[in-house]
């Protein structure tokens, strides 16, 4: 039951911290920072978020309004992201799939959207990625595993 409300939980949280002001002015479009993708580090320690991250992204990408792309493929983007977030060994590379994942993956179809060289959006996705993951998560990871939480 634990695990079932901590996936709901980071759902929530997922899509509230990229649909909510002042979150949603940065979360969407080649130029982003989302905040929310701290949150894939904590599928390292807890795998069962994988799913409630993926869910969250759903909501948040719906309601983001860049449509079918956004909703399918930066959904699976994250759930890649979380998954490999999941199945690395060192806390240090947590945030690193998220970064490359969503870096090349969601700057695909976003460069396409825009009409935007790709090479210049995924450079600012990955800078966003490396922002949110390394710059928050990375920190709420350390802060769980000083406060006694084990990779299981």
């Amino acid at each position: 039951m634990r695990s079932l409300a901590r996936g709901a939980f980071v759902a929530a949280l997922y899509a509230l911290l990229v649909v909510l002001p002042p979150f949603a002015s940065f979360a969407y479009g080649p130029v982003q920072v989302r905040v929310a993708e701290a949150l894939t580090v904590l599928s390292y320690l807890f795998p069962e978020t994988i799913w409630g991250l993926t869910l969250g992204c759903f909501v948040a990408n719906v309601l983001g309004g860049l449509g079918f792309w956004d909703f399918s493929l930066g959904t699976l983007c994250t759930f890649l992201a979380a998954f490999w977030t999941s199945r690395v060994r060192h806390p240090l590379l947590a945030p690193l799939p998220p970064v490359l994942v969503n870096g090349f993956g969601v700057a695909a179809y976003l460069a396409f959207l825009f009409r935007v060289p790709y090479g210049v959006t995924a450079s600012y996705i990955l800078l966003g990625e490396a922002v949110a993951c390394y710059g928050l998560g990375y920190p709420l990871l350390v802060a769980l595993l000083k406060r006694g939480f084990r990779k299981e």
